[in-house]
């Protein structure tokens, strides 16, 4: 009966790292296929059969992105717009997360479910504009901080997460006459790491992501573009002109050694390097954050 176990536990074992295996593979090799394109020459590129190690190394992919018009002043906005729109909102946000989980608020239940219901109703793309123009965010920076500073999701994973911890810190601490700021401060929001950075992350990649709202709100306003509607732009471009064959050949007969495809796969990886190099950092928090904020006892 042990030798049988034995021999299952071997090859579930075998199955479980082979699955995972070609599960890392299916996962990596995308990126690592546009990381070599990225580096290839870029008339090389045309003819294919790039797999995971560029045929032509080069790096003037990479400069033609950097040296779009632009795209300098698109990525210092998108920074800017990361680290302090993530920083208000974790801080808000774990303001009023703290507030309503404790259980001498009156209004936490009422409160809560006006929150939950913010997230399938709004009221529009026209009339959020209009509120915006009228608040004098639109043409400003402000307007990729301030609208997103409180989320209604963010609120309640802070919420249920601070739900977890036990009463009886808040309770001695009180004992020894601390107040409310003193026990979020020193009790409540050292224990609350994980979670923390798990919204945090959340934050910052859609704050990274975003480029609808430069589209919408500052399309005329080229000094509060953002690195992503450059991106989009870049990329729109390069849809029109990857379709017509006859420009890679062109561009051949003229000596370039670009074309949209490494053109589109730079740009692709300049972009989406920053969060690739965050997330090991924070993945250890973000997975103790989501698993132990959704258990209550």
């Amino acid at each position: 009966m042990k030798k049988k176990r034995s021999m299952a536990d071997t090859l579930f074992t075998l199955f479980n790292g082979l699955f995972m295996l070609a599960f890392v593979v299916i996962t990596l090799y995308p990126v690592l296929n546009t990381l070599a394109i990225s580096f290839n020459d870029g008339i090389d590129a045309v003819r294919g059969g790039i797999y995971l190690w560029p045929r032509k190394f080069t790096m003037k992919n990479y400069l033609t992105v950097l040296s779009k018009q632009n795209m300098i002043t698109g990525a210092w906005v998108t920074v800017m717009r990361t680290i302090i729109g993530t920083v208000l909102a974790l801080v808000t946000n774990a303001l009023l997360a703290f507030v309503v989980s404790r259980k001498r608020f009156i209004f936490k239940n009422q409160l809560s479910l006006f929150w939950v219901i913010t997230m399938y109703v709004n009221g529009g793309l026209i009339p959020v504009f209009m509120l915006y123009r009228n608040l004098n965010l639109t043409g400003t920076f402000w307007v990729y901080i301030i609208p997103g500073t409180i989320s209604a999701f963010n609120m309640l994973v802070l919420r249920t997460y601070m739900l977890v911890l036990p009463d009886s810190l808040e309770e001695s601490a009180q004992l020894d006459g601390a107040g409310y700021w003193t026990v979020f401060v020193k009790i409540i929001s050292p224990l609350c790491k994980p979670v923390y950075a798990t919204v945090a992350l959340f934050v910052a990649v859609g704050h990274w992501n975003s480029w609808f709202d430069a589209m919408l709100y500052n399309r005329m306003k080229t000094e509060y573009t953002t690195l992503q509607y450059e991106l989009m732009k870049l990329l729109s471009s390069v849809m029109q002109q990857s379709g017509n064959a006859a420009n890679a050949s062109a561009a051949g007969a003229a000596g370039a050694s670009i074309t949209p495809v490494t053109v589109r796969s730079a740009a692709t990886i300049a972009t989406m390097l920053p969060i690739v190099c965050l997330y090991p950092f924070l993945q250890r928090y973000f997975v103790t954050g989501l698993t132990i904020g959704g258990v209550k006892e």
